[in-house]
């Protein structure tokens, strides 16, 4: 057991640490087979955030029981998809909900939904929209690395920056706002003005907070905003499924972007399954999530990063501070300072030397304003791993 004291007297030896995490792993194999010794894939302490390419979140034991639980089960689908998104619509204080494969899904699916409606001659001609409305507004600053899931639909984005600009653009052609959460800030139309203008022409909105999961009042923020649609992760910062994520607002949207999803065959989200463990994993994760004691978790993480940062402390020309995103993965961070010329050592090379070490430590990609590390998706004791790695690294510089 790792002990903060201990640790700060330098009394826990690498050997130590090392000896703890295999017997950590070890106990984590109850079948027996250590699979990705056997298929040749390294583990790593995630200082980083529950990014989809570092295979998100841990989810709680309670979700892999109600995972479990579903395996050896046959339900039909669409009945567990009903009461699985009453359940969930009801927690979040919406009209309706369902749990998509991923936020990504989310976003096609709730653009499909705009574009369709019930119509289901509409839902089988998708991607060609021959007859239909094919336009998305979105502002030009919120363009980013996820708007293909709205574009696979077929739409074309129309580009703007003011709300002059934007009620210009809105004619007969208009299908749906987008909104991107995240960039909020650097926006000139911001979240509740976008929502206020949508009503006003009656064009559904749509805002994407894929990650931006805590805080837990995000999940209904938009929506008392006017919000018509909200797409969110479910395996970031709610710890479900990495598969899956949640679609959810007005009843009748939602209806349309079911019908554009699985399990119906001739659908463009088709392929987007969502199966009956995946379904009671959100749902769980969900409740969990609405149950944590969110301050605790906030202290616990304040906690983990003042001892990576007292690890630093006494290190020459080494400076830290505690920094929280703005509204992406809004919670307690770590960034490290030093004078890379001095030292001959660069953030990438710290970056590096985290990664290739033993045990592999995945840090925020950033470098340049320091070495950043996130320390809500470590598990207990990782935190004093962690700062004893970094001060090895930085010390030998």
């Amino acid at each position: 057991m790792f002990n903060r004291r201990r640790f700060l007297q330098g009394k826990l030896s690498l050997p130590a640490i090392g000896a703890w995490f295999s017997a950590r792993k070890a106990a984590a194999a109850p079948m027996g087979r250590d699979f990705f010794k056997e298929l040749g894939v390294k583990e790593f302490i995630n200082a980083a955030e529950p990014f989809t390419a570092l295979s998100g979140s841990l989810m709680p034991h309670g979700i892999m029981e109600a995972m479990q639980y579903a395996a050896p089960r046959y339900v039909r689908l669409e009945e567990l998809h009903d009461a699985v998104g009453e359940r969930i619509a009801r927690m979040i204080g919406c009209e309706a909900a369902m749990v998509t494969a991923g936020a990504a899904s989310a976003l096609t699916l709730g653009t499909a939904a705009c574009l369709t409606g019930a119509d289901r001659a509409k839902v089988r001609s998708l991607p060609d929209l021959t007859g239909m409305k094919s336009e998305v507004i979105i502002q030009k600053s919120h363009r980013y690395g996820y708007d293909h899931a709205v574009r696979n639909c077929g739409i074309r984005y129309v580009e703007v920056e003011t709300r002059e600009e934007l009620e210009r653009a809105i004619g007969p052609q208009t299908a749906m706002l987008h909104f991107f959460n995240t960039n909020d800030p650097v926006g000139k139309i911001k979240l509740a003005e976008f929502a206020e203008i949508g009503k006003k022409h009656q064009i559904p909105t749509f805002n994407d907070i894929a990650a931006d999961v805590p805080p837990v009042e995000n999940l209904s923020h938009s929506i008392k905003l006017g919000y018509d649609l909200v797409a969110v992760s479910g395996g970031k910062g709610m710890r479900g499924p990495q598969s899956c994520g949640l679609l959810f607002g007005r009843k009748d949207l939602i209806r349309a972007a079911r019908l554009n999803g699985p399990p119906n065959s001739d659908a463009i989200g088709r392929g987007q399954k969502v199966n009956k463990e995946e379904l009671l994993g959100m749902l769980v994760a969900l409740e969990l999530y609405y149950k944590r004691d969110h301050a605790a978790d906030w202290r616990e993480w304040e906690s983990r990063v003042n001892l990576i940062r007292d690890s630093v402390s006494s290190l020459p020309g080494v400076r830290s501070e505690m920094f929280v995103p703005e509204i992406h993965y809004r919670v307690p961070h770590v960034r490290i300072r030093w004078e890379e010329s001095a030292s001959g050592l660069t953030v990438k090379d710290a970056i590096r030397r985290l990664r290739e070490g033993n045990p592999s430590i995945e840090t925020r990609p950033n470098t340049s304003e320091g070495l950043e590390l996130g320390v809500w998706m470590l598990d207990p004791g990782q935190a004093e791993i962690v700062a004893r790695r970094v001060r090895e690294v930085l010390k030998g510089a």
